[in-house]
């Protein structure tokens, strides 16, 4: 039995956070309609504010290759537009060097938590790439607490 796909993004304003999911077996239009949900979101924040953001990839498999591609850049891209440098992100130096990091609309993105079901990668990530406001998790229900429990 196939995992249900599930994708979407929520601002939550009282918290400051948003909440991004995509899980099951994705295709490519599937990531667009994601990533379009995503930006639809951040559009929400008030010029001059700030956001935290829960990245929920736990069960996330796509159909193929290019679908993968299109995805792997989305977060890394989208954050850096408002100051985030996602930890992971040197492992592809080539699409590494070409990010700009600014605050679009002089917002900024202070906290970031990443689930995905993968604990060999995500020890990885952990180990090698967290810090004070960015973690990775194995259970997207750890993530959101520790992302709402932090102090920033």
């Amino acid at each position: 039995m196939e995992a249900t796909t599930v994708f979407g993004t929520n601002w939550f304003s009282e918290e400051k956070t948003i909440d991004t999911r995509v899980c099951g077996k994705v295709t490519f239009r599937d990531i667009e309609l994601w990533e379009e949900s995503l930006h639809l979101a951040l559009q929400q924040i008030e010029s001059g504010g700030v956001f935290r953001i829960m990245v929920d990839l736990f069960g996330f498999s796509p159909n193929n290759i290019e679908t993968h591609k299109r995805f792997r850049s989305i977060i890394p891209v989208t954050l850096s537009q408002y100051g985030w440098k996602v930890g992971y992100v040197d492992l592809f130096n080539e699409e590494a060097e070409k990010l700009q990091y600014v605050n679009t609309r002089d917002i900024k993105c202070i906290a970031a938590a990443h689930a995905h079901q993968d604990e060999t990668k995500i020890g990885l990530y952990q180990r090698s790439y967290s810090r004070y406001n960015e973690h990775f998790f194995t259970d997207p229900l750890l993530a959101r607490k520790w992302l709402k429990e932090l102090s920033v």
